[in-house]
Parts: C-alpha cells; structure tokens; sequence
C-alpha cells in the first residue's frame, strides 16, 4: 500500500493553486492526483513524494485534509487490463471504493490506484493473480 493525501477544499477559483502552491514553497512533488468536485467544495486526492510533510502543511495552512493507505497495482498497457484486474476482484467480492489510473513515471507503465474497505484482502488477491502491488 501507499500513502494517499485526500484535501477538502472550497470549488472556487484559484482553490486547486492554492493547494499547488502549497506543495511547490515546499517542494513537494505530485506523483498523481485526482479532482472530484460538486458545486460547493471538492475532494483531491493525491500522491506526492512525501506525504507527512504535505498533510502537515495543508493542515498548518488550514485545510481539512487526511492521510490513507490506497492500493496501487502495476498495469500492462493493453486493452482489458483493467477489466481483468477488476474481475478478479470481483470474482474474490471486493467492493471498489474508487479508483483512479496513474503511471510509473520512470518506465511509463499505468498503474491503477484503488481504495477498498478490504486492503489487505486486495493485495493479497491481486499478488496471488500475479499482479506487481506497488509498496
């Protein structure tokens, strides 16, 4: 498992640079993020190189935000891949929180990252599929 950011902020102009900005004077870098939205405020998640630090400043600069552990499982890059993860959990009755893809940014190689209420199970799962659980 990896460590995810997820901030709850304001949907208004200037709000994601805001939280950027707050990683850039920090010199926090993003490996992956996701933005969900409603027409008030909004959740973004992200992976970032290190995610103590980044919590501890969104905190200190007033943001509600956590720390959790999210899966992140090596993809190759064809069609169905995805598909073929998402049966066997399926097929072990692993319910998807959410997930999102990203990549490997060394190799290029996508990678889906999932929350579940079962983390443990997952990996397990996947790795006993054959799948590369990052760490």
């Amino acid at each position: 498992m990896i460590t995810q950011v997820s901030i709850f902020t304001e949907n208004k102009k200037g709000a994601m640079r805001a939280l950027t900005g707050i990683l850039a004077d920090n010199q926090l870098n993003i490996v992956s993020m996701l933005s969900n939205d409603s027409p008030e405020f909004g959740t973004i998640r992200m992976i970032v190189d290190d995610p103590d630090k980044a919590a501890e400043e969104f905190h200190r600069a007033g943001y509600m935000c956590r720390k959790e552990q999210v899966i992140a499982v090596y993809m190759v890059d064809r069609p169905g891949c995805l598909n073929d993860i998402l049966g066997a959990l399926d097929q072990s009755n692993i319910n998807i929180e959410y997930l999102y893809i990203s990549f490997d940014r060394s190799s290029a190689a996508p990678i889906a990252v999932m929350k579940t209420a079962e983390q443990d199970i997952v990996e397990e799962c996947l790795e006993a599929k054959g799948y590369q659980v990052l760490r």
